[in-house]
């Protein structure tokens, strides 16, 4: 799903975006909060996504996914959780 992301009202830019139904499949692989605020989860597992999908390096992710390290400690996360046999067999397909 593409979906148009804003910055205060004002468009930045057009980016792949997982949808509701995708994110609630996932979610409980989510790893529980330790105080610090976290990022969109959405936003982030949108951007592991698309670096897997489109072959790019983590340091070439657009800027709208958030820093490309925190892309990459994420994805290392969510691939010890169990949560990577979601994103390899393709079950987050609508």
């Amino acid at each position: 799903m593409i979906q148009r992301l804003t910055d205060g009202g004002e468009a930045v830019s057009e980016v792949f975006l997982l949808s509701e139904s995708q994110m609630e499949r996932i979610e409980p692989f989510f790893p529980l909060p330790h105080g610090v605020p976290r990022v969109d989860d959405r936003r982030v597992l949108s951007g592991i996504v698309y670096v897997i999908r489109n072959g790019l390096q983590w340091k070439d992710a657009p800027q709208a996914y958030g820093p490309h390290k925190t892309l990459y400690n994420r994805y290392t996360i969510v691939l010890f959780a169990g949560a990577a046999s979601v994103f390899l067999t393709g079950s987050l397909s609508p």
